[in-house]
């Protein structure tokens, strides 16, 4: 008789209650049934085979639910994408049903507790990171612990609140929380679980031990550098797998799964900033023996199969990443035979199911119901009103009103902040980027949703010191986005942008200066007619960018902004002092900061 969830649960707390400890590490202990299911082995002269199948999720970031918190609505894309872990859990329980509730195990790769005002609110507004006698559950952590989580490796993105908020959630998980790779400064030891072993029965031979080793990014050194410098560092993917994939062999690990927030081979974002790849699955795969599967994350891809060759072992592994969001939930068949006393692979495979062909778990929704309502009446709060309608469709190729309102907030936010400092008579320009394509701010009444869904991230303010000459050599990278189209040529806005594989958050404008894009010229020769005030840039003088914390730690590998001198920072996200903002204005007039700052030309011809 197939285990419904409850006892699943049950049993599974049960189990990691009875965990024995081996080098620290929680490793599944045994039982009778261990011993019991030796006995059909040895009367038997072929090797048992048996199937199990591991699940995974990545980029969560904090979607629990089918719904937009930004648009107050049903998630909806032109693919027909659905969106959360009450479909995961659907779709998790289906595969349970077919292939057993005891032979399928359920991981995460990471960036859990970021990315929608639902996390945020229990960041931020009922922070679960508080000493206050009665601490709200992360909605995350309730649904993750209802679906039988198994494990989950840390992303980047959970230290965007700190590392309080991050204990936080662990504490509040029945399952660990993996990170072989995050240490404790003052020593390097490990600062999180490096990794679990699982027990599954299945029928026959000694029971199957599959390890799971978690690893997160290095460069959450460079992109939360404020929450983790001198406290916890991040050592290299493939360095410490090295160490930990034998660690596990030895512990009794039979099969060995990697769930990694890392990407396959791209290239690191921030250079070489870190001696680290940001992208490394792929590279450890090939280099570390040992692997069965890697789980990866980061990336925000749908990889459904990747197969690589391990070097030493001449062994494919298989890696697959599910589409972000809860969109996908890959699966590993795994078919193996226990000969000789011990167990192999014989066959393994993914794919990626997808969430949009099921409902939500009713029993996820119900659990949330309370939880999501209070932070839909959250973001549905009346914070001003706005003259015109501001979209941001075409912020790919023009300045347009509503990315400068972004770059508006910021000059004013850092001019207030200078005031009265031997700062304040610099002038104040401003680091902005179309973070989300969906953006629009309605014509009319202002909703905190309206705004809080132009700038998506938890980036917080920063002011730094570059010369006229080093924003040109900033703007200049900044333009690798667009395509080299010569003057004549037919231009295709679908791709024009995005040019060596740069992401809209990286197609960064400066609000205060004014400048041509010259698209015919190559890339590093692009920008023209720079101005401040009316006058050309004097490469010599000096202003004060307002950039997010992101950039200017090295997020994106910029010229100059991660070395320039610091003048002033601040703990609060931007989206914060954006809703203020508009709070204290009351009504948002693009006639207060619209401006046709920058403009895409050939040969001096202006493209729109």
């Amino acid at each position: 008789m197939p285990l419904n969830r409850r006892d699943f649960v049950t049993r599974s707390a049960a189990t990691a209650a009875g965990a024995a400890m081996v080098g620290g590490l929680a490793v599944a202990a045994g039982d009778p049934a261990a011993a019991a299911e030796v006995e059909p082995q040895n009367r038997q002269n072929h090797p048992h085979k048996a199937k199990f199948t591991v699940m995974g999720t990545t980029d969560l970031h904090g979607h629990a639910v089918n719904w937009d918190y930004f648009t107050d609505a049903v998630y909806a894309d032109k693919q027909k994408n659905a969106v959360g872990l009450a479909k995961i859990s659907t779709l998790a329980n289906q595969v349970r049903d077919e292939v057993g509730w005891d032979r399928t195990l359920l991981i995460d790769a990471g960036d859990i507790i970021q990315g929608t005002q639902l996390s945020y609110y229990f960041a931020r507004v009922e922070p679960i990171a508080s000493d206050a006698d009665e601490v709200p559950e992360h909605p995350m952590a309730t649904a993750m612990n209802n679906m039988g989580y198994d494990a989950a490796a840390l992303g980047n993105h959970e230290f965007n609140y700190g590392i309080p908020t991050v204990r936080a959630f662990e504490e509040q998980l029945d399952f660990p929380l993996l990170g072989a790779n995050a240490l404790h400064a003052k020593n390097e030891k490990p600062a999180f679980p490096p990794y679990v072993i699982k027990t599954l029965h299945l029928g026959g031979g000694r029971p199957l031990k599959v390890g799971i080793l978690g690893l997160t990014n290095p460069g959450i050194a460079i992109w939360d550098k404020a929450n983790v410098q001198g406290r916890m560092t991040f050592s290299g993917i493939v360095e410490m797998a090295k160490v930990y994939v034998p660690k596990m062999k030895a512990a009794g690990a039979d099969i060995v799964v990697v769930s990694a927030h890392s990407g396959i081979d791209e290239p690191s974002s921030y250079g070489d900033q870190l001696p680290y790849p940001e992208d490394a699955s792929g590279e450890m795969a090939a280099d570390v023996p040992g692997i069965d599967a890697v789980l990866v994350g980061h990336t925000h891809k749908e990889v459904a199969q990747r197969l690589i060759v391990n070097k030493a072992t001449g062994k494919n592994v298989v890696l697959s990443e599910p589409l972000c969001w809860g969109q996908r939930l890959t699966r590993f068949d795994f078919e193996v035979e226990f000969d000789k006393g011990a167990w192999t692979v014989s066959s393994l495979s993914s794919q990626v199911l997808n969430s949009n062909t099921v409902d939500e778990d009713p029993e996820i929704v119900s659990l949330l119901k309370a939880q999501h309502e209070k932070v839909v009446a959250y973001v549905n709060q009346v914070i001003g009103s706005s003259k015109v309608d501001l979209s941001i469709a075409d912020a790919r190729f023009k300045d347009v009103a509503i990315i400068d309102l972004i770059g508006k907030v910021q000059q004013d936010t850092v001019k207030a902040a200078l005031a009265g400092t031997s700062y304040a008579n610099l002038p104040v320009v401003a680091q902005a980027a179309p973070f989300n394509r969906t953006a629009d701010i309605p014509a009319g009444t202002l909703k905190l949703r309206d705004v809080a869904g132009l700038y998506i991230y938890e980036n917080t303010l920063e002011a730094r010191i570059l010369t006229g000459a080093q924003i040109k050599d900033y703007l200049e990278y900044s333009m690798k986005y667009f395509a080299q189209v010569a003057p004549g040529a037919a231009i295709n806005p679908d791709t024009l942008t995005n040019q060596q594989n740069t992401p809209d958050y990286n197609f960064d404008s400066v609000y205060g200066v004014s400048y041509d894009i010259d698209i015919a010229q190559p890339v590093g020769s692009r920008i023209v007619n720079l101005s401040y005030a009316g006058k050309p840039v004097d490469p010599a003088a000096q202003f004060v960018l307002a950039v997010n914390n992101y950039r200017a730690n090295g997020g994106g590998n910029f010229p100059h902004v991660a070395t320039a001198k610091q003048v002033w920072t601040n703990s609060d996200e931007i989206r914060n002092s954006m809703i203020a903002w508009v709070k204290a204005k009351g009504v948002i007039d693009p006639a207060d900061f619209a401006a046709v700052s920058w403009r895409l030309v050939r040969a001096g011809v202006p493209v729109f």
